[in-house]
């Protein structure tokens, strides 16, 4: 198994190269807009879920193949990054390897231990998540290990803002009729206060996510949270891509292993991997035909996705 993927369209990072920690899907959280669907194992213990090396090894020939292609090297993957203790291994590894920086996307879970928050010091980006801040709405979207606490892992992301000189990037995901209240709002606000983060990146449903119920808010519902954070928030807005192309080999394994990890638009396909839209139909429609991949509508957008057991 490869521990790299991508490049991907990251609506944040720009082409951003994925890098895998964790065996699919294991977690602290079940969420209930995971693109990547329901956590298999659900757990807080930490451990070398991939040895260090081996991650190494592919973030290298990947760097080989797309080197100034890449905008970031993101560590996130299948399931929440900081439950790999190779993980501060794998930060100062790449940070020799390249200039190139180094973002970890996490959940946030486990930022109240001090050896979490020492092994992301390294890193140039922390893309921490915050969905929720009162206990029931935490549990409902977020569905976490029975062991965590909401007020836990908010004070966990105000001690890592003391000590951490890197830039903190804070997701909010709204999902209509479950986060979204002027009440959780409000709390909200008082956390971010807490938190001190460089941004608050405010984000909605925008694939097929592990419930059904999980669904995107309007444009007009979120710039109303944003101005009512009275924070220094803003939008996510929509990946924009060049174009140019960039020489690939095996470019089915690549969009395969690229719709294993999340479902993809051929839109975001193409500018991930330097595709003519042309090129990319093609290639989707042969994957289709030999039964590796499938398709569906959500948000009136087409999605591709693995096939099962493809």
């Amino acid at each position: 198994m490869k521990h790299t993927y991508g490049p991907v369209p990251s609506r944040r990072l720009g082409r951003s190269l994925g890098v895998d920690l964790i065996p699919k899907k294991i977690c602290t959280y079940d969420c209930i807009y995971c693109q990547i669907g329901r956590t298999t194992l659900c757990t807080i213990e930490r451990k070398e879920y991939v040895p260090a090396r081996t991650i190494l090894r592919d973030v290298k020939e990947a760097l080989q193949e797309w080197g100034d292609k890449i905008d970031y090297i993101a560590i996130s993957g299948s399931g929440e990054p900081t439950l790999n203790t190779a993980i501060k291994k794998v930060i100062q590894g790449i940070k020799k390897m390249t200039a190139i920086p180094v973002a970890v996307i996490t959940n946030s879970s486990l930022l109240h231990l001090e050896e979490v928050r020492q092994a992301l010091r390294a890193a140039d980006v922390i893309m921490p998540s915050l969905d929720a801040v009162t206990p029931a709405v935490f549990q409902t979207i977020n569905r976490p290990h029975p062991s965590l606490e909401i007020e836990q892992i908010i004070q966990g992301l105000a001690a890592f803002r003391e000590t951490y000189k890197g830039h903190i990037w804070l997701e909010i995901l709204l999902s209509r009729g479950v986060n979204d209240a002027q009440e959780e709002i409000e709390r909200m606000q008082e956390a971010i206060r807490i938190i001190r983060p460089d941004k608050v990146q405010l984000n909605t449903v925008a694939r097929p996510g592990a419930e059904d119920y999980a669904a995107a808010l309007s444009p007009d519902q979120m710039e109303q949270i944003k101005n009512a954070l009275d924070a220094d928030a803003e939008i996510i807005a929509e990946f924009e891509g060049d174009r140019h192309l960039i020489p690939s080999k095996d470019i089915e394994e690549k969009v395969i292993r690229i719709i294993k990890r999340r479902p993809e638009t051929p839109d975001d396909l193409a500018k991930a991997l330097g595709l003519h839209d042309l090129e990319i139909v093609k290639i989707l429609e042969k994957l289709a035909k030999d039964g590796k991949v499938t398709y569906r509508v959500f948000n009136q957008r087409l999605y591709y996705e693995a096939a099962k057991g493809g």
